[in-house]
């Protein structure tokens, strides 16, 4: 598959309707190479902005905190709400940073523990799936992984033609490969053949490959894609857990998941969404709750997010 797409061989991106958006992404650029100091100043206030102005995501994001956490209390959350925000605003640049800026002033702030986990399962030439949730830290620290190892990525394509040339190039930049999540065959490949692939399975895409399973207990429409994947290729599935802590990142390579996969694709499905969890508590703030994760439920779709008292 070709990794290096380019506006030179897609003269359809030059038309004007795609100027607009072209003007945005120059706007991201130069956001990308401000100082990082400066980056997460702006940054706290897009998120007050965005708290104060998105009104729908703002509304998503407090249904599901209060069914994340029905065990504490309205301050507790509202605290949380604003954190999350601010953490928002701050994981835009770090987005822009990771696709077009330099983060040689980050790298001797960025702590991992686990490596040596991965190096082994890439000496026995095994394939690994690395799992994460969607945090607004993912793209920075997807970048530092790669520093050390060849990391290859799982994306969801974009509708909007520019946006899917800007995102796929700024990752090529460090990844390895980018295989869109309807490329099987490739990324099959590429886990039998002892590579390494990133992917957050947290979504509900709406796919028929997914199961109800708990999330913060739950029922959260999840793809089964993990499963299939580590039955297809032998994968190990590993969770990657990844925060940002003042200027500074931890990246965690946890051991990979026990038994898996297993005949059962519930079990397993709610053993990755149990490991996401795990996640979410150690990094609440920095997880992405304006994704109206429960708007489907068992028995259909959900009155959660509706605003009619």
């Amino acid at each position: 598959m070709s990794d290096s797409p380019s506006t030179a061989t897609r003269p359809s991106l030059l038309q004007p309707r795609h100027w607009p958006t072209f003007a945005l992404l120059g706007v991201a650029m130069l956001a990308a190479r401000l100082p990082w100091t400066l980056q997460r100043a702006l940054g706290r206030g897009v998120g007050w902005l965005a708290l104060h102005l998105a009104s729908s995501r703002r509304h998503a994001t407090e249904v599901n905190l209060r069914l994340c956490f029905p065990d504490k209390d309205e301050a507790w959350r509202q605290r949380l709400l604003r954190d999350s925000f601010d953490a928002l605003g701050v994981g835009i640049f770090e987005f822009a940073r990771a696709w077009w800026g330099s983060i040689d002033a980050i790298r001797p702030q960025v702590r991992i523990e686990g490596l040596e986990q991965l190096k082994a399962l890439q000496a026995e030439g095994r394939g690994v799936l690395l799992i994460s949730g969607h945090f607004m830290t993912l793209e920075m620290c997807g970048r530092l992984l790669c520093d050390h190892v060849p990391l290859a990525g799982m994306y969801r394509k974009y509708r909007n033609p520019v946006m899917e040339w800007a995102v796929k190039s700024g990752r090529l930049r460090y990844a390895s490969a980018m295989y869109a999540n309807e490329d099987i065959r490739a990324t099959v490949r590429h886990l039998k053949k002892g590579g390494l692939l990133w992917y957050a399975p947290d979504q509900d895409m709406r796919g028929k490959d997914s199961v109800f399973v708990p999330f913060f207990g739950m029922p959260a429409s999840t793809i089964t894609a993990t499963h299939q994947f580590a039955r297809m290729t032998g994968c190990a599935v590993v969770p990657f857990f990844h925060r940002r802590v003042g200027s500074s990142y931890v990246l965690r390579i946890a051991p990979p998941l026990p038994d898996f996969p297993s005949d059962d694709v519930v079990a397993d499905t709610a053993q990755v969404n149990a490991a996401i969890e795990d996640m979410v508590r150690e990094a609440p703030a920095q997880y992405l709750w304006i994704h109206r994760r429960f708007k489907r439920q068992p028995e259909g779709l959900s009155d959660f997010y509706s605003k009619r008292k």
